[in-house]
């Protein structure tokens, strides 16, 4: 593959693995961030000019949802979606050779609570709530204008494992004896919250919800398969083929790790840890149970479809 390649959100992890391949390969990579690139997401005549002639388009921008639901960072979280895809948008729709595709990030978020069945592109149930309708509207968003030349992809990303990313605290707390279950449970609820739709309503029982992941390496092969298969547009789900429940998920980091103790966390202890540490609990209570349909019926092959060598590679541990 060769051509021009622009990455909105490129200070990210996901962003920065991305430069480091295209890169290596000899391709044109221009970035684009609110610092640290070769453009700004206020220089939409910088913006336009890239994109006009690249072979590929790819949004990643977005504020982390790794923090407390607050209103105001409830809607940084909404704008820096939005805007930045709306900023992708018009610099396609002005292009004289527009890209041939754009790929903007969404997540698997979008699907329902699931304990009872996988969720796929064709049998999904989207869900309610604060991070549900951040995930339509970044849909929308990338599907709003007519760009006729220009075939488009929602990557619908489940939790993406790799050196850094979610495992570096994981990693901590496993070694202190803190990588157990993450059981789910009451907890009261504000009517605030409740108005926000940034409540977790108690679901599944002692560490059973489903914890879908994808290796970081698998999610850049991704990106090339879709590139390279034309057929190929619309909501993607990017999954491993093996997910896993939040109890062999964590027990699975204990065995990489060499840890022995991981007792189960009550909900009680991690709503307290994650007010302490500015994050919200239904990172790791809602059951993401997602499988990657569309990439399978299209043969595509996962470099890590298992679970413990995704986390030896992204611990940096060989096997025994």
């Amino acid at each position: 593959m060769s051509g021009r390649i622009v990455i909105g959100g490129s200070s990210g992890f996901m962003g920065r693995r991305l430069q480091e391949k295209y890169r290596a390969e000899g391709r044109e990579v221009i970035t684009i961030s609110r610092s640290g690139a070769d453009l700004t997401w206020d220089d939409q005549p910088g913006i336009d000019q890239a994109v006009d002639g690249a072979a590929l388009v790819i949004g990643l921008a977005g504020k982390s949802v790794n923090c407390r639901y607050t209103p105001e960072n409830r809607a940084e979280i909404f704008r820096s979606r939005l805007q930045t895809t709306a900023t992708l948008s018009r610099a396609i729709a002005a292009a004289a050779q527009p890209p041939a595709l754009w790929l903007n990030s969404s997540t698997a978020t979008i699907y329902r609570h699931a304990e009872d069945r996988p969720m796929t592109e064709s049998t999904g149930e989207l869900g309610t709530g604060f991070s549900v309708e951040v995930a339509k509207a970044w849909e929308e968003a990338l599907f709003a204008d007519v760009l006729p030349r220009t075939r488009r992809v929602a990557l619908r990303s489940t939790i993406v494992l790799g050196h850094g990313g979610v495992l570096g605290p994981l990693k901590n707390l496993a070694r202190i004896g803190l990588g157990g279950a993450q059981h789910d449970g009451w907890w009261p609820i504000s009517r605030a919250r409740r108005a926000a739709g940034t409540a977790h309503r108690p679901g599944a029982k002692r560490g059973t919800q489903r914890f879908s992941w994808v290796h970081i390496d698998d999610v850049a092969r991704i990106i090339d398969f879709v590139e390279q298969h034309p057929q190929l547009e619309g909501p993607i789900n990017a999954a491993s083929p093996n997910p896993v429940d939040n109890r062999t998920f964590m027990a699975t980091v204990r065995r990489v790790l060499g840890a022995r103790i991981g007792p189960p966390m009550p909900r009680w202890m991690l709503e307290i840890g994650a007010i302490g540490i500015r994050t919200e609990t239904e990172l790791i209570l809602k059951s993401r149970w997602v499988l990657p349909e569309t990439l399978t019926n299209a043969g595509f092959e996962f470099s890590y479809p298992t679970l413990e060598p995704a986390l030896r590679e992204s611990f940096d541990r060989e096997r025994p």
